[in-house]
């Protein structure tokens, strides 16, 4: 009897042996995977960055004045209104040639109505390409000063550097219409438009850089939120950085462009690379570039997870921080120029 109840006691401890071997097993599968998810989602720069302060300097004062034109002059700016983007195309084409770039536009009619894209190249003419764009409609008749005036006056501004540069590429400034509903993920957008069209010229893309919503900050603790929880565990709570956005395609590309932004040690970059169904990823003119076969990130404050503004007649120019868009506009060249091939 007594060899009986030992035997089940000795049976009884190899059972919860096992058990516990097989949770030790689990919790360091679970930690694996979570390490490896957080590695894909957030690309951690393996090295340590050192940083190289910018030898350049973008006026917050012109940034403001190119936001104020087109956020309250040149309004409204949906399309409904092809007579205000045509002004805002002529505003945009007059800035950019007296940045020295040589200016030309993309047309195509929709129902009738004639719209526009204004591209810039700067350097030489070669077949292989940087491209920067940013979109010059709004959705409804908004001021839009976020969404997207901070991305076109960073473009401008970005010109002026650009024309100042030698560089041994071409580079293409392209500010996009019709990036707004309702053509938002339609062929008629001004950057399938210009994607389809370099795609058909055989041009080769070396990166493009979709500049979407770049100038709303906030210090506030839980200013900032996200489209799962569990991003919570990875990223800032306060709306006080800039994020460069890609998909698991772009994961090369998008830790090139995050360590060049954060060299400058102008203000915090963060990164995120994720699948398309994960809202936000893919939600400005970068997707016309994926669906090209090109390689493409976003450069953006997080739109509506921070500024709330977003879609509102309340997004106006004075809820910007343009110090910090100045910023941006310096780490945006730097990254430019980091992925301009070695001469």
């Amino acid at each position: 009897m007594a060899e009986s109840v030992e035997r089940l006691w000795q049976n009884e401890a190899e059972r919860r042996g096992r058990v516990r071997m097989w949770l030790i097993i689990a919790m360091v599968v679970m930690l694996s995977l979570l390490i490896v998810l957080w590695a894909m989602l957030t690309q951690p720069l393996l090295s340590a960055v050192t940083t190289k302060p910018s030898s350049v300097n973008i006026s917050a004062d012109h940034l403001k004045a190119h936001v104020r034109m087109l956020s309250e002059t040149l309004v409204p700016r949906d399309y409904r209104h092809p007579e205000n983007l045509d002004r805002v195309a002529e505003y945009l084409r007059r800035e950019l040639a007296s940045a020295q770039g040589k200016v030309a536009e993309q047309v195509w009619q929709v129902e009738g109505r004639t719209y526009r894209n204004v591209v810039a190249r700067f350097g030489p003419e070669t077949n292989e390409r940087i491209v920067v764009g940013a979109h010059y409609d709004t959705c409804q008749p908004y001021p839009g000063a976020d969404d997207n005036a901070s991305g076109v006056a960073g473009l401008i501004e970005l010109a002026r550097l650009l024309g100042q540069t030698q560089l041994p590429l071409t580079v293409e400034l392209v500010a996009y219409t019709l990036e707004e509903p309702p053509y938002f993920r339609s062929t008629l957008m001004g950057s399938a438009v210009h994607a389809r069209a370099l795609k058909a010229q055989g041009v080769a893309v070396r990166a493009m850089f979709s500049l979407e919503m770049l100038g709303y900050f906030s210090d506030e603790p839980g200013s900032q939120s996200y489209p799962n929880p569990v991003l919570q565990l990875c990223y800032p709570s306060q709306g006080n950085f800039i994020a460069v956005v890609g998909n698991f395609d772009q994961t090369g590309l998008t830790r090139r462009v995050k360590r060049a932004m954060r060299e400058t040690g102008l203000l915090p970059v963060y990164s995120i690379n994720a699948p398309g169904w994960l809202p936000g990823i893919d939600f400005s003119d970068h997707l016309n570039y994926w669906q090209a076969g090109y390689p493409a990130i976003m450069i953006t404050d997080t739109s509506f997870y921070r500024n709330k503004n977003y879609h509102t007649p309340h997004d106006t120019a004075e809820k910007l921080d343009y110090n910090r868009l100045a910023r941006v506009v310096q780490a945006v060249y730097a990254a430019v120029l980091a992925v301009v091939p070695a001469e």
